[in-house]
């Protein structure tokens, strides 16, 4: 009899995608570069690192809440999932926030932040209020398997190193490897149109061909959902250039330039508890959790004391009373007659 390896990694291939608005979310220029590694979530425990590894692998848009994580991976419940879900949150990797996104007819929406490296509380704060911008404000936690910053304190001695003679060597005209490209909201629009219909399965250097007349259309429509509809609608049996049939349909179905209605207001999103669902403000979330999760006890209210709250509750209740007019009793409704018998009605 075979049984089934459940320490091997788990695929992320055949994962539901959440509704259009709604699922993981990766924020801008937060993912570090290159792949993940071992060492990312060195720091967690073991069923919160596990499923944070499963998580960093699905792609844009993917479900992420309780019971599709417990019907992904054979190892974990949804209690021991919603339990490594709060651990994420906890170590700062991971964000949900909640609100109307939409003009005209807003639509509620429910979208979970995750970052490969874990953040602060200051930083997830800036991000939420678009204070974030720059991979310089983004400084990862210190954790286990993460290399440390400089550390204060006197400096050392100098030690004396000998100088070595240069000798000229003739070094080979050896050209830069080219830098990887930029992986905008543009890119992985273009890049998810593959997972969408597989006949418009296009490469990393196509997408980065793309990736400007791709910008040019969300800067018009930033619905990605209208963006995907409209370049995958219609497509032939066989499709012998994708990249071709993209460009062209980005050239002739742009749409037109908004009319200039005002600032368009920002979309109204605000922090909800990672467990729960609660809707609250940053400071009153640490760690991305209410204070129910986090099992803190109430702070005390400033307020009159119980016995005199009593008191005046009996004074009130007694001045309705008071105030009440008269109940009139019902006047007495006279009884039927009754024949008697053998008297002929």
């Amino acid at each position: 009899m075979a049984y089934a390896d459940f320490n091997a990694p788990f695929s992320a291939s055949a994962h539901p995608m959440a509704k259009p608005g709604f699922g993981k979310r990766t924020p801008d220029s937060a993912q570090p570069e290159g792949p993940s590694s071992r060492a990312d979530f060195a720091h967690l425990p073991e069923r919160a690192a596990c499923l944070a590894s499963f998580i960093d692998r699905l792609p844009e848009g993917a479900a992420i809440d309780v019971k599709t994580l417990a019907k992904s991976q054979p190892r974990y419940g949804q209690q021991a999932c919603r339990s490594a879900l709060r651990e994420l949150s906890r170590a700062g990797h991971l964000r949900r926030v909640g609100g109307l996104v939409g003009e005209g007819c807003p639509q509620h929406v429910t979208r979970t932040y995750f970052s490969r490296a874990a953040r602060d509380e200051d930083w997830w704060t800036a991000f939420l209020d678009g204070r974030v911008s720059s991979a310089a404000d983004q400084r990862p936690l210190p954790g286990p398997g993460r290399v440390p910053g400089p550390v204060s304190g006197p400096a050392p001695d100098p030690v004396p190193v000998p100088v070595p003679v240069p000798v000229p060597v003739t070094a080979p005209d050896v050209s830069p490897a080219p830098e990887p490209p930029r992986r905008t909201e543009a890119y992985r629009a273009l890049a998810a149109l593959g997972r969408r219909d597989p006949r418009l399965v296009l490469s990393a250097a196509e997408c980065a061909e793309l990736a400007a007349p791709a910008a040019e259309w969300l800067a018009r429509d930033t619905d990605a959902e209208r963006f995907a509809s409209a370049l995958t609608a219609g497509l032939p049996p066989v499709v012998h250039s994708p990249a071709g049939l993209v460009r062209s349909r980005l050239t002739a179905k742009l749409p037109p330039v908004p009319a200039a209605t005002g600032r368009r207001a920002p979309a109204r999103l605000r922090p909800e508890c990672t467990d729960g669902g609660r809707p609250g403000s940053p400071e009153s979330l640490r760690g991305g959790l209410c204070r129910a999760c986090r099992a803190e006890p109430a702070p005390p209210r400033d307020g009159l004391p119980g016995e005199d709250v009593r008191r005046w509750a009996a004074l009130v209740r007694g001045g309705l009373a008071a105030a009440r007019p008269p109940i009139r009793p019902r006047p007495a409704r006279p009884r039927p007659t009754r024949f008697a018998a053998g008297h002929d009605a």
